[in-house]
């Protein structure tokens, strides 16, 4: 693998990586199953692209791409908390209309930013090469992203939408708001994604509809995998578990995909991202199987 090659796999790892906190926010904290980020990945990317174009500064650019995201996760959550909808069905209603809002927000299914400016821009000729800027500048959002929801989530409000993916009844029975708490958590897990969108299609220079396709995956797989790497029950270090997991799974498949004695081509990725997730669910189950067999007392093997 090149070096161009590993940085951007280390800079689509770092993109993915709030895909993944997001994932985690709402299957996790929340206990949610939200498959609303495969519409509001590209609903960033979409938005972003749209307000470049137009001359916004690429900063409220992204902002408004999270926001769009927060608002995709609103429609979710009220579908489930206000209309009782089942909340898997919700996302996979919200998830459907969303491919054609991203076609009314872009006029067409693909949006080219190779001309634009974009938050990565001021980093450029500072003597550091492209491929190196990009992933540190996208590394120090994701920093800031993941101290601002360590400390979010550390606050009351934070520790009342916890209770609430633990325990709903108890959490209601101690007075809290726990549909406020959904909607929050859903709305703020969609933001991360579209912000994700928005890097996404700044790093990459384009904005297309069918960039969302598989997004839950990417993100479940992140998870798992830093939960397997790095198992923590502290909430940061779940958090940073969930960027360490997207990277790894990014460079496993770009090895995978780089290795010419596989044989494997890039129309393969679904393939690979499949085998990569059941075997970061397989190890787990053996390793506790093997712990449960092996015997406790050192005397009692000789």
């Amino acid at each position: 693998m090149t070096e161009i090659a590993l940085f951007g796999a280390i800079e689509i790892g770092l993109v993915y990586a709030l895909v993944a906190i997001g994932v985690y926010l709402s299957f996790r904290i929340l206990d949610f199953p939200d498959l609303t980020v495969d519409g509001s990945f590209p609903l960033g990317a979409a938005v972003c692209a749209v307000l470049l174009i137009a001359g916004v500064n690429p900063w409220l650019a992204s902002l408004s791409a999270a926001l769009a995201g927060a608002v995709a996760g609103l429609v979710t959550a009220t579908l489930n908390v206000r209309f009782k909808i089942l909340h898997l069905l919700a996302s996979i209603l919200t998830m459907i209309a969303l491919f054609s809002v991203n076609l009314r927000v872009m006029g067409r299914p693909n949006v080219a930013l190779l001309m634009q400016d974009t938050v990565l821009t001021p980093f450029y000729g500072l003597g550091i090469p492209d491929h190196i800027v990009r992933p540190l500048v996208v590394g120090v959002i994701v920093a800031v992203v993941v101290l601002l929801l360590a400390r979010f989530l550390a606050s009351e409000f934070g520790l009342a939408m916890r209770a609430t993916g633990v325990n709903a009844r108890m959490a209601r029975a101690q007075g809290v708001d726990t549909d406020g708490h959904v909607y929050a958590g859903i709305a703020l897990s969609n933001g991360l994604t579209g912000l994700a969108g928005a890097l996404f299609a700044q790093t990459n220079g384009f904005a297309d509809v069918t960039t969302g396709i598989g997004t839950i995956v990417v993100g479940l797989a992140a998870v798992i995998v830093g939960e397997t790497v790095l198992p923590a029950r502290a909430l940061a270090l779940a958090l940073i578990g969930c960027v360490a997991g997207s990277i790894l799974y990014r460079l496993a498949v770009q090895v995978a995909l780089s290795a010419d004695s596989i044989g494997l081509q890039a129309s393969d990725l679904n393939l690979v991202t499949a085998v990569l997730v059941a075997v970061a669910l397989i190890l787990p189950r053996l390793k506790a199987k093997a712990s449960r067999s092996a015997p406790r007392n050192p005397s009692a093997a000789k």
